[in-house]
Parts: C-alpha cells; structure tokens; sequence
C-alpha cells in the first residue's frame, strides 16, 4: 500500500514511527503544518513530523491549503492508496477525504463519541475520568464523526498527568493504527457508526481554563492541575502578585470544609505546599514560579518565597 501521512505534534510521530519502522508499507509523502516561531527569540522551529521524515528520506510538504490546485496535482502525484491523519490540525477538505482507495483514517485521542475536538487527552484528565483510549475511524465531513474503526482503552491513574497520558495514548495510537491497516488490507474493517446522543466535545486549552479557583473541591483542583502538565500548567498567584505555575500536586485532604476566607490560604508547609479549598485541601509538590526555573517545592520553601497563612489569588 502507499500511504500518504498526514499529523504535525509530537502524538502523531508515534503513528509515523510505526507505519515507517514496522509496517511494511510504503511511505509516498508527508503532509505537515508549516515551520512555526518558537520561544523567546522566535526562531522558526519544523514541526516534529518533519525533522523525524527527513531523517528517514521521505519527502515531506508543507501546504498553506488543502483546497487549491496546486495540492490537488500533489496529491494525483503522490496517488496514495490510503492517507493516514493524526494531529494534522487542518480539516481535510472532501476532494481528500474521496481520494485513496482506502479512505483516510483517523487516530484519535478518546474513546469517541466522548471527547470530539482538539484537546480530548486534556479534558479526560481534567475531568477526572478513570479510563480513556484510542478509537481509529473513517474521516468524515465534520469534527471527529466518521464511523469508528478499532477502539483501545487505557486506565487514567489519580496522579497520571496529560504528559503521562498523552505518551501512553500515542504508543497505543501507533498499535491501533497498524491494527487497524492489517484489517482494511485483509477486507474485514468493520465500521461502526457513532452515537450522537453520547458525543461530547473536547475544545482547545484557553488562558482562562488554567487559572485555578480555590472556591471548590480539592479533587476537582487536583484534575485540573493535572492535565494542564507539563504545559500549559494551571497557574495561580502569590500574596505579592507574582504569578505561580503549579506542575505537580496530590489531594491532601477531601473532606474537610474552609470558609471563604481560607479558600487559597496555606495551611502546611509539611511535605510541600498545603493549600485550603473550599472542601479539601491540594499539596503542592512542583511548581514554576515567575521568572524562575522549575523546582520543587522544597526548594521554593527553603528561598523563604511562601508561608503558613499566606494567600493564593
């Protein structure tokens, strides 16, 4: 089969790394998001998809639009026979989506219907599910709603953060994905429609979602700084103003109820960080504080930064 690749962040490499190293098939052509500034001197940085084809001899593409004509003649040139999409973060216009004689397939971050969207992994930890997945499908007309192919699932931890999931998922993705060719090869995929009464959508990270509030449950905190890490990483701030990212933490306690006024106060210093909630309270084990490096909060402690009784806003 020729296979036409399509995915740009580190999650599609797994998928790549797979189809190149293990099967079998052969790789026509990379489609990638264009080189973007990156860090404080903005140098322009390839997407990882790139630098790993390059690496490997397979010609990679960087298109403004999928929907002129120069892609069209590429894609008549390249004449996949199947094209793979993973984290491209482009909608594939139908003149693709009708191309290869095998359709385009998709792997996906979630167990779907759940979690349609852009930040499925995120938004599973953040909302304090206990399993998600992989679910590969045929690229439809719409966000993530093609008929499913092969699901996979995998067990969220308490502590797992989007890091730890975001590295399991793509490994399984790589799996479901070779899983999933061996089927259309042998003629035995079986689509499987999905159920829009059960889809949920997962929208992308915004400023506004990592900003932590005290005034609820120690847990729920908990989630949320959790499958903001290692980035963007929910953030809060000090008595004096200075802005601190929170990495890592454990719930301390989820029962015992703070006033309003407790809500954001130190309570211990014991082990970490201990932060009242309105029910609860989280410990703060690492943290990146404005303007510094990442530390752990030990350290943060020992600089005299922080006390019992002061207040995160």
């Amino acid at each position: 089969m020729k296979i036409l690749f399509m995915g740009t962040p580190d999650f599609a490499l797994f998928s790549l790394k797979a189809l190149v190293e293990e099967s079998g098939h052969e790789i026509c052509g990379v489609i990638t998001q264009p080189d973007r500034p990156k860090g404080r001197g903005y140098a322009l940085l390839p997407p990882p998809v790139k630098v790993y084809a390059e690496e490997r001899g397979i010609a990679v593409y960087q298109p403004a639009t999928l929907r002129d004509e120069a892609f069209a003649s590429l894609l008549s040139k390249l004449s996949p026979d199947l094209i793979v999409v993973v984290a491209f973060g482009k909608i594939l216009p139908q003149s693709v989506l009708d191309f290869p004689k095998y359709g385009c397939i998709n792997v996906h971050g979630s167990l779907l219907p759940e979690y349609r969207g852009a930040a499925p992994m995120q938004r599973a930890v953040i909302d304090g599910k206990t399993v998600t997945g992989i679910t590969t499908m045929y690229m439809a007309d719409g966000i993530d709603t093609g008929d499913m192919l092969l699901k996979y699932e995998l067990p969220i931890g308490e502590n797992d953060n989007f890091e730890v999931i975001h590295d399991s998922l793509g490994a399984l993705g790589a799996k479901a994905l070779l899983d999933t060719i061996i089927l259309l090869e042998k003629g035995e995929a079986v689509r499987l429609p999905q159920d829009e009464a059960l889809a949920t959508y997962a929208k992308k990270i915004t400023k506004e979602d990592c900003l932590l509030c005290f005034d609820g449950d120690a847990r729920t905190l908990h989630n949320l700084i959790r499958g903001l890490s290692p980035f963007p990483l929910a953030f809060t701030h000090t008595p004096d103003g200075k802005l601190l990212k929170v990495i890592e933490t454990r719930v301390a306690d989820d029962t015992t109820k703070h006033s309003e006024d407790e809500c954001g106060r130190v309570i211990s210093l014991d082990n970490g960080i201990e932060v009242a909630c309105r029910t609860g309270s989280i410990r703060i084990l690492r943290l990146l504080p404005e303007g510094k490096s990442r530390m752990s909060a030990e350290d943060f402690i020992r600089g005299r930064k922080i006390a019992v009784g002061d207040k995160l806003s």
